[in-house]
């Protein structure tokens, strides 16, 4: 069954904005492609994309994106993998889906036409149909667009979908998208923009920022190898990185994101910058620096993150995988799900491997809550806190302990005086010898041994 049917009509809510229960209901291929870049909150570059369909009239569901595979020969496998993704994840929001919609977005090559394009992913469609299938998720319309065109797989019909193509509609003229302006859902350009955000440097700028990390690798990596300089780092990392988020909260972003970009860059030194990206690279720092994550600074945090990302030129490109983390896990906490989901994407693109990213990209894609893992880190940043205050406050008592009361100080005044002590012994009493505010100081000094020697005898 096609989109062409009308008895399957996909629908979507406008799902972020004060009008989250408006619905919109699509008919036709023309509008389904329309839609795509509202559907993610960017338009797709070299991309194959697989939406769910729910209930008689297809709601939309889940989304899932991934570039398309250069080898042909991966095509099965990487079908596969999607088709049973998005089933799972589907599930695990509590509904399978009852059918599916995918997308296929890539630009002529040079020397390539649109229609070639189209032809050449065609098999690419066909697998990923018959993975759909064999797992009983049926592929209601499939599409490729390209060079501004759009041609249905599922369609055999020239009369409304012609060999050539039929051109995209004007952007901001259709149905979707003056639903998707009245219900404040932007979209925030092609796929290649928003990744040019977190883009390394280059010209002058890059070898100057190349020459900082050398210096900074070379003082600060043997700190962080070696336990009992680790912690300082740490320290220092997180304070300069606090530094840098109080500057950028103080600098509004201008208008124009490639502007503001521009302008957050001189924003910081390439000392301040490369000392971050080289502490970044431990990951309890990392992990204390997750914990900026919500509040009124967060927008400053996820430009500092973008901005120290852009400072790692070659040979450091690989050092990016940290701060785009980070990125990608503040924008998903503030709920802005389309930075969230290129940010994580592009930390995997640099470390596949990369656990932290992994993670958050699984959870991000799986549309589940960002909070259970907000209370966690919000846990952590109080225990810290906490063993913070007990590590001053035990010190502080040990100090407290080996300094001498003013009753043992007295005889040793006077005995450097060549005297003797003269008069009787002020605040004694049943409790023994007290303060100015009456408090017994040898209780207290023996309270501080008692906690001292518990806390001694568990390390």
């Amino acid at each position: 069954m096609t989109q062409h049917n009308d008895s399957s009509r996909p629908s979507t809510p406008t799902a972020s904005g004060p009008h989250a229960e408006q619905q919109v209901t699509l008919c036709s291929p023309a509008e389904l492609a329309d839609a795509l870049p509202y559907l993610l909150g960017f338009r797709p570059d070299d991309s194959v994309v697989m939406v769910a369909l729910h209930g008689e009239r297809g709601r939309f569901g889940g989304r899932l994106r991934l570039g398309i595979p250069p080898v042909s020969e991966e095509w099965p496998d990487v079908c596969a993998l999607l088709a049973e993704t998005l089933l799972t994840g589907s599930s695990k929001r509590g509904a399978r889906p009852d059918g599916v919609v995918l997308f296929f977005c890539q630009d002529p090559a040079p020397g390539e036409t649109a229609r070639e394009v189209m032809e050449r992913l065609q098999p690419l469609a066909q697998t990923l149909r018959l993975a759909c299938g064999r797992l009983e998720m049926p592929v209601h319309e499939a599409l490729c667009i390209s060079d501004g065109r759009f041609w249905s797989y599922c369609c055999p019909d020239p009369r409304c979908c012609p060999p050539d193509g039929t051109p995209l509609a004007l952007p901001g003229t259709s149905v979707m998208a003056a639903a998707a302006t009245y219900a404040g859902i932007e979209v925030r350009g092609s796929l290649r923009q928003m990744e040019a955000r977190f883009a390394s440097l280059t010209g002058d700028c890059a070898d100057e920022q190349e020459r900082a990390l050398d210096a900074a690798a070379f003082a600060l990596v043997p700190r962080i190898l070696r336990d009992a300089d680790c912690e300082g780092v740490r320290q220092e990392t997180l304070e300069l990185t606090g530094r840098l988020v109080r500057r950028f909260d103080e600098a509004p972003p201008v208008p124009g994101r490639a502007e503001s970009d521009a302008r957050d860059d001189t924003l910081l030194t390439a000392e301040e910058a490369a000392a971050v990206i080289i502490g970044l690279q431990d990951r309890t720092t990392r992990d204390r620096a997750a914990e900026w994550m919500e509040g009124p600074q967060a927008p400053a945090v996820l430009r500092v993150w973008r901005a120290v990302a852009r400072r790692c030129v070659p040979p450091y490109t690989e050092h990016a995988t940290a701060p785009v983390t980070l990125a990608g896990w503040v924008a998903w906490s503030i709920g802005d799900h389309p930075e969230a989901r290129v940010a994580l994407s592009r930390a995997l693109g640099l470390d596949p491997r990369y656990l932290f990213a992994q993670l958050l990209h699984r959870a991000c894609n799986e549309g589940l809550d960002p909070e259970p893992l907000r209370n966690c880190l919000r846990r952590e940043q109080a225990d810290r806190a906490l063993r913070t205050a007990v590590r001053a406050e035990t010190a502080a008592t040990r100090v407290e302990a080996a300094a001498p009361t003013a009753e043992e100080e007295r005889p040793r005044r006077a005995a450097r005086r060549g005297g003797r002590p003269g008069g009787p012994v002020a605040g004694t009493g049943p409790g023994g010898p007290t303060g100015p505010a009456g408090r017994p100081r040898v209780r207290r000094r023996s309270v501080a041994r008692e906690v001292r020697d518990r806390q001694e005898g568990s390390q």
